[in-house]
């Protein structure tokens, strides 16, 4: 997924260190999790947190979502996610593009 005209750019499924991302925008250092039904036991919210704790170390602000929210509230979503972006550096090419 990719979101050029705003300046960023997101990937699916990336390595960072021994996790994936669901969703990560390295130039502005963003991970973006959506968690299914399986992140509600406490093994998975421990291992959810050493890993958020790992990201974090690594200079990543992780945002998650559970499933629903992501479905039924797209926009919400997208708002969070632009409210984080604010002042965030973007994608090479797309500072060129809007710097001439």
């Amino acid at each position: 997924m990719s979101s050029e005209p705003s300046g960023y750019h997101f990937r699916k499924q990336v390595p960072i260190g021994p996790y994936y991302a669901d969703i990560a925008c390295h130039h502005a250092r963003l991970v973006i999790e959506v968690d299914g039904d399986t992140h509600g036991t406490d093994a998975a919210e421990r291992h959810d947190a050493r890993r958020d704790a790992f990201l974090r170390g690594q200079g990543y602000t992780v945002l998650r979502f559970p499933n629903a929210e992501v479905l039924h509230n797209p926009e919400g979503v997208f708002a969070v996610v632009s409210s984080v972006l604010e002042g965030r550096p973007m994608n090479r090419r797309a500072q060129r593009g809007r710097n001439g």
